[in-house]
């Protein structure tokens, strides 16, 4: 009697526990600026509002609530991440428990697929044609699982492989156009040529590395795509026969085959680009501007992004970033999608650039955009983005797949392990985080 007690106040403890987490009743005038006859929208993003980001996000709905005055109110609550990702991502997790999601949040969007799966999110809204032709393929793709949009990109990204023109001019090598890009054969002959200019030079004809984290998938899933390989199947439930192909097999020998032949460097070395002691270097959209404002010695170049040898022209290169979407829990899909809309518009996307230096999500931000109309490299980069992204493998089971990616990776390309053996490793764990969603 005194255990079932105990455990019906501990039942009674958890209850009260969620009960006070629940979503809070907000009415028109406990919030400034929220009247009367108004819809409120509660609105959760990832960021600092004292960051450029974060003021984007402020000034994104500000406008919104201006613009729609008189019929929405949106009221945003800044909860950041911290160091290890947590904090905003522990706060949805345990308002799933809770009941106590807002209308809108924002998600990381190769994790669509993850939220809709488990409930966090519903789909939005039916956009028109005219809305949804706004956006790149690449956001509506990323947003889209199981054939229905539930989020649209804020803003948008893209990995360059940068190269040093001055480096190329000197060995004599010639960059391909986008359409046209070295398939992987070429390539490794292209830093066979440059290892002895490179070895004068006390550097390496490719900086790069396989870090743990999300650059990795990010950066040389692209490898995998443009090889006629992929992670998952197309409803991101299976990986057997995908992530350990002969295909995949391929890939993660020729990343070995680089470390191998020494074209880069076992340990990752600070600057090695920048110093200019690489000729290539795999980086973010980001290292544009950091060389700009930092190393304006470096003449630098975009090439178009390395291609299997049997490439037949399909979207291929890196995507990916933050999205809004609609909670389960809104009861207003029609407001929560309109406030998605106008987070992830042109407005928003011009401001996220001109602030926060992020790439934006539609065609016409970037049109509005002087510096992708008249600077070489973000011009190749807006290029690469809008005619070959591809998003990254859409799975509610992402971040295993993204960890294997990497494990695996390490474990061919540095340690020269045999790459089916590793790849098929990673599909039994895989496997294991995906049994929860096979079981029938």
């Amino acid at each position: 009697m005194k255990k079932a007690k105990l455990i019906l106040l501990a039942g009674l403890a958890i209850a009260v526990s969620l009960t006070g987490c629940q979503k809070k009743e907000v009415k028109p005038g406990d919030v400034a600026g929220y009247d009367e006859g108004e819809q409120y929208l509660s609105i959760w993003v990832h960021s600092i509002e004292d960051t450029p980001e974060g003021q984007v996000y402020r000034e994104s709905v500000d406008s919104f609530n201006e613009k729609y005055n008189g019929k929405y109110f949106a009221d945003i609550e800044f909860i950041p991440r911290n160091d290890s990702g947590g904090g905003y991502s522990d706060k949805v997790n345990s308002s799933v428990l809770s009941g106590g999601l807002p209308d809108v949040l924002t998600l990381d969007g190769p994790n669509v697929a993850a939220y809709a799966e488990n409930g966090i999110i519903q789909p939005l809204a039916e956009l028109t044609e005219e809305e949804r032709g706004e956006y790149l393929e690449s956001i509506l793709d990323q947003g889209t699982y199981n054939d229905k949009l539930y989020a649209l990109g804020v803003m948008e990204s893209s990995v360059g492989l940068y190269y040093n023109k001055d480096i190329l001019e000197e060995a004599g090598i010639e960059v391909p156009d986008a359409d046209h890009p070295w398939i992987q054969t070429e390539f490794m002959d292209i830093l066979k040529k440059l290892k002895p200019l490179m070895d004068e030079k006390k550097g390496y004809p490719i900086d790069m590395t396989f870090p743990v984290g999300e650059a990795s998938i990010y950066y040389y899933a692209p490898f995998i795509w443009a090889n006629g390989g992929n992670l998952v199947s197309d409803d991101g439930m299976t990986v057997d026969g995908y992530f350990n192909s002969e295909k995949n097999v391929e890939v993660m020998n020729y990343f070995h085959q680089i470390v191998e032949n020494k074209y880069m460097s076992e340990a990752p070395i600070e600057n090695l680009f920048e110093s200019g002691r690489a000729a290539f270097k795999f980086d973010g959209a980001w290292e544009v501007n950091t060389i700009y404002e930092n190393y304006p010695d470096v003449n630098l170049g975009v090439a178009p992004y390395v291609v299997g040898d049997d490439w037949d022209g399909e979207r291929y290169t890196p995507t990916g970033s933050w999205a809004f979407a609609a909670s389960s829990e809104t009861d207003n899909i029609e407001g929560a999608t309109e406030l998605v809309k106008w987070m992830s518009g042109v407005e928003s996307g011009v401001r996220i650039w001109n602030e926060a230096k992020s790439l934006p999500s539609t065609y016409k931000a970037f049109d509005q955009i002087d510096v992708f109309q008249t600077d070489e490299n973000y011009k190749a980069l807006y290029q690469q983005l809008s005619k070959y992204g591809h998003p990254r493998p859409k799975t509610p089971v992402y971040p295993q797949v993204s960890t294997s990616f990497q494990q695996a990776l390490e474990s061919v390309g540095l340690g020269g392990k045999d790459a089916q053996t590793q790849l098929d490793k990673s599909v039994e764990r895989i496997n294991a985080k995906l049994e929860r969603y096979t079981r029938e």
